[in-house]
């Protein structure tokens, strides 16, 4: 389905579980899950496909946020994670207007979840019922080195700033027609030691088909996102913490940091997973997500 930003800018969603529970009612809950920065929402799928068949009382709702997957392309202005946070609140109010919700947050999706609650205050205080923020942070990635030494991450940095300013680059529509030649780096940046060929395969997919003007667009925003006071307002609904032993991007030091600030939280590191829990560990994430709705439809019921 197709949803319009208070900008005008047109959002694709996907929706299932919608016809309600077993029982014929309506859904009392809806989970809403954001991806990261260079997905899009088929990152989600396997998740959103095990919550519909575990049965839980949820809608699941999974989109594509602005310039990523067939949402549509934006003034890079506007390629900010505080948009994201306004067209997460647009979204809500045209696919789920009443009823708890879940979010469920991976990487910059998890920092669009903060900014939500930043911006849109109001709405996060009536409405939300669980939160999972996953292989995310609520701060310090301008200083993230993604493993990497420094004389390394310094050339890291150089042939990045040379890649965003070549010839073309905010012209082509899509990273690489050849997504095989990502699979190296992909799987050594995103994935864990032991993933598995789907989760390979669709991360590399994913990411050769992105943008390349979504790519650097995005880039300041990420450096520039520093939301620990907006954790805050997660205090008084169930939150579960997930990250991968072996993430490179945001590894368990970013999720020990968002703990800090929720010490009631759950937090979860997966051994051997890397970034894209939502594809690495379905069920893991799954579960945790599963418990989020049950609580939040009995909390309803009550």
């Amino acid at each position: 389905m197709r949803v319009r930003s208070a900008d005008g800018i047109g959002l694709h969603a996907e929706v299932t579980g919608a016809a309600g529970t077993s029982s014929g009612t309506e859904a009392p809950v809806t989970v809403v899950l954001a991806h990261g920065w260079t997905l899009d929402s088929r990152c989600w799928e396997p998740v959103a496909d095990s919550l519909v068949g575990a049965g839980v009382p949820a809608r699941v709702v999974r989109y594509d946020h602005r310039g990523h997957g067939r949402s549509d392309t934006a003034d890079p202005s506007t390629l900010t994670i505080e948009q994201l946070a306004d067209d997460l609140a647009a979204l809500i109010e045209q696919v789920a207007p009443d009823g708890p919700l879940v979010l469920g947050g991976h990487s910059m999706g998890g920092m669009t979840v903060m900014a939500l609650a930043e911006r849109h205050p109001e709405l996060v205080a009536a409405r939300l019922a669980g939160v999972a923020l996953v292989a995310t942070a609520s701060g310090g990635l301008a200083d993230a080195t993604f493993g990497l030494r420094p004389a390394q991450l310094e050339l890291f940095r150089r042939a990045e700033r040379r890649l965003y300013a070549s010839r073309g680059w905010d012209t082509r529509r899509a990273l690489s027609k050849h997504p095989w030649l990502l699979r190296p780096g992909m799987k050594w940046l995103l994935l864990g030691s032991d993933a598995d060929a789907r989760a390979v395969r669709l991360t590399t997919k994913v990411v050769a088909e992105c943008r390349p003007s979504t790519v650097s667009g995005f880039r300041p925003t990420l450096e520039a996102h520093e939301r620990d006071a907006a954790l805050a307002a997660f205090a008084q609904v169930p939150v579960e913490i997930m990250v991968g032993s072996e993430d490179r991007l945001t590894p368990s030091s970013f999720s020990r940091r968002i703990r800090k600030a929720l010490p009631d939280a759950s937090l979860t590191i997966f051994p051997e997973a890397g970034h894209m829990l939502p594809v690495e560990r379905v069920a893991g994430v799954s579960a945790r997500l599963q418990a989020l709705a049950r609580t939040a439809a009995r909390s309803s019921a009550a």
